[in-house]
């Protein structure tokens, strides 16, 4: 896995997860669509940690400099 994230990305994506939970956290966001978020922002956190998307690959995006 080669990385090809870059540091603004990674950050948004990681912000991005963060308001989600929240929002579940507090309930301002339930039922189906908490549970649908809350995959995305897992996903969101994992890709981030890596700084490896995998949906980046067959449109050969890198944003990493």
């Amino acid at each position: 896995m080669k990385k090809n994230m870059g540091l603004i990305d990674r950050v948004f994506r990681t912000l991005i997860a963060i308001v989600i939970g929240v929002l579940i956290y507090t309930n301002v966001i339930t039922g189906a669509l908490a549970v649908f978020l809350g995959i995305l922002a897992a996903v969101f956190l994992l890709t981030s940690l890596f700084a490896w998307c995998p949906l980046y690959l067959p449109f050969k995006i890198n944003t990493k400099k």
